[in-house]
């Protein structure tokens, strides 16, 4: 991403189409968030929208459980998908950890969002931090082509710089780019994926958007589809107004589905049925 604005995410967020989408996620997170079961029982409304969270992030990532199995197993390290659906639950638990971090030094918390993921499954000297020259990458979903190491660190700079410097934009349209820009750099080895989905969350919570870690955004990424992702993350690659603008809609409406599930979750605890 790069424009000559002293505001680029406030820039972005005048692209047509973005306010529409802004609006419209602002909307139903409002709408979620009046429901009265949320004055009750707010708790588990965060903790089931953690678990389906993480079932959408490595859905993504090639780990296409049902919810019903990632809710009843315990043991994550048997094949790649177990990793995998391991990795994204032990991230859904560590977002809410890493607030007041994020905004000192987000670098740090990407960091520790690798180290999370990985859980000792990479060589220790890869985990938590970016690729050197020549490592691989293992981020089957994406592939575009890989910035080289030094793009990367001087990317992942330019990131934390415009999250540390604050901006007028509005939170959706700093996670989509924080989302994007961590998928299209892939700064680590492995579930990069997954961290940047992560990030995105991370960000919508902190901004005050979402507060309470209830509307998950993966979930509505997974049930777009794996091909809509991709998709939609080329118009973020192209770096054009119009593919930059289709992005944003994109992760607006991810956050929109993901309060659509977290709205069901009320209803059923309201039936008494969850």
């Amino acid at each position: 991403m790069s424009t000559t604005s002293s505001d680029p995410l406030a820039t972005l967020a005048t692209l047509p189409g973005v306010t529409d989408a802004v609006d419209s996620v602002r909307k139903a997170v409002d709408r979620v968030y009046g429901h009265r079961v949320m004055r009750r029982r707010s708790n588990e409304v965060t903790s089931e929208a953690a678990l389906r969270g993480a079932r959408g992030s490595a859905a993504l990532s090639g780990a296409d459980w049902n919810l019903e199995e990632v809710r009843r197993r315990t043991d994550f390290t048997g094949d790649s998908e177990a990793r995998v659906v391991g990795a994204a639950l032990r991230l859904a638990a560590e977002a809410g950890q890493l607030l007041s971090i994020w905004r000192q030094s987000p670098l740090r918390v990407l960091a520790r969002l690798h180290l999370v993921a990985a859980g000792g499954a990479a060589p220790e000297d890869a985990v938590g931090r970016p690729r050197l020259v020549g490592e691989p990458v293992d981020e089957p979903l994406i592939e575009a082509p890989l910035p080289d190491a030094d793009e990367v660190a001087g990317r992942l700079e330019g990131l934390s710089g415009l999250i540390l410097s604050g901006s007028e934009a509005p939170a959706l349209v700093t996670a989509a780019v924080v989302h994007g820009e961590l998928l299209a750099l892939r700064p680590f080895g492995s579930y990069n994926g997954l961290v940047a989905r992560t990030a995105e969350r991370i960000v919508l919570i902190g901004s005050g958007l979402d507060p309470k870690s209830i509307c998950p955004a993966e979930v509505g990424h997974a049930e777009q589809g794996r091909a809509a992702y991709v998709a939609a993350f080329e118009g973020y690659l192209s770096g054009t107004p119009e593919g930059m603008a289709s992005w944003i809609a994109h992760c607006g409406r991810a956050a929109e589905l993901g309060v659509r599930e977290s709205t069901a979750v009320c209803e059923a605890l309201q039936r008494g049925a969850a």
